[in-house]
């Protein structure tokens, strides 16, 4: 007789992605295999208070799911809380989760990995702009260089807008960047590993906002506010051009288990990488699964895999 492994699905956090991480804990914990898995719902709220908490978890079961989003769940703080516990989990680890989540450091890595970045500064304070020198064209991306969804990310298209902008931005996070904006076509490319050395890149989505200039949070989240194409259509050079930077972006964070790349084709063909998520979206109509879909993996055989990715690296045995 099949021994069922019991997963706990931890979802919300103080984040501000609680709503989007709520939901994508409860379609995993819907979609999980019930004839292998025991699923134990974990909700954190606002103020990162545990129905459970962690080192109790670890008596109850042998392996947390994560399903949360931005600061508290991708930044490797929940990592390292799971660590501390003695509790198993999904995923990248600490150091990986936070450099994913920290846009000017994995930039830097990006580039030292031979990837194309767009240029950008960075700025800490407001105060900061009277010195500012920004030596890119116009318009520029203001975005918190540590949030996800892209919340307080805004395109500034002349030097009278960059203020508010960036005011908008420190609501947000106290490091924020200003981006050349790459005009071209948007796409994003998962990965996902077996926990160990073994990777592969899934088929890639294209986006084409329909109700502003970029994937903005409204454009992700707001049913119909955008058209996603997945696989991309794009001759196949270019989709294994994606496909490799996707799988090189995944290599340079150190990233485990699954990941999702975002990126920007110009008109020129140059591929340029904006960011990689290591916890993105976990619902069925989420860009990770939909590209795990178009790859031959439903949603319950895609959060299956990403739970036996977790064992191997854990050293847990089936």
């Amino acid at each position: 007789m099949l021994i069922k492994k019991r997963i706990a699905v931890l979802m919300g956090g103080p984040s501000s992605e609680h709503d989007v991480s709520l939901s994508s804990g409860k379609t995993v914990a819907k979609f999980l295999d019930r004839r292998k898995y025991e699923v134990f719902p974990v909700i954190i709220d606002r103020r990162g208070r545990w129905g459970t908490e962690a080192h109790e978890l670890k008596e109850l079961v042998d392996l947390a799911f994560i399903a949360m989003h931005g600061e508290y769940g991708e930044d490797g703080t929940i990592q390292m809380i799971l660590e501390e516990a003695g509790l198993p989990y999904t995923g990248s680890g600490p150091a990986s989760s936070a450099l994913g989540m920290n846009k000017i450091l994995s930039e830097r890595v990006f580039k030292t990995a031979g990837l194309n970045t767009p240029e950008s500064i960075s700025i800490q304070h407001l105060g900061d702009l009277k010195n500012l020198r920004i030596d890119l064209d116009w318009p520029v991306v203001v975005k918190p260089a540590d949030k996800g969804s892209s919340v307080g990310v805004a395109v500034v298209r002349n030097p009278d807008e960059l203020y508010p902008a960036l005011e908008q931005a420190f609501a947000f996070s106290r490091n924020i960047m200003i981006q050349e904006f790459i005009k071209g076509r948007e796409l994003t490319c998962g990965v996902i590993d077996d926990g160990l050395e073994n990777s592969r890149a899934l088929a890639p989505t294209e986006i084409a906002p329909k109700t502003s200039d970029f994937f903005d949070y409204d454009a992700k989240y707001v049913p119909g506010a955008s058209e996603e194409t997945t696989p991309a259509r794009l001759p196949i050079d270019f989709i294994q051009l994606i496909q490799k930077t996707a799988l090189a972006a995944h290599r340079a964070i150190g990233a485990s288990g699954f990941s999702r790349t975002d990126m920007i084709l110009s008109p020129y063909g140059k591929l340029y990488i904006l960011e990689v998520n290591t916890i993105p979206g976990m619902t069925p109509t989420s860009l990770l699964p939909q590209g795990a879909w178009a790859s031959g993996l439903n949603f319950p055989e895609f959060l299956d895999n990403i739970i036996q990715a977790a064992f191997r690296k854990h050293g847990i045995s089936d």
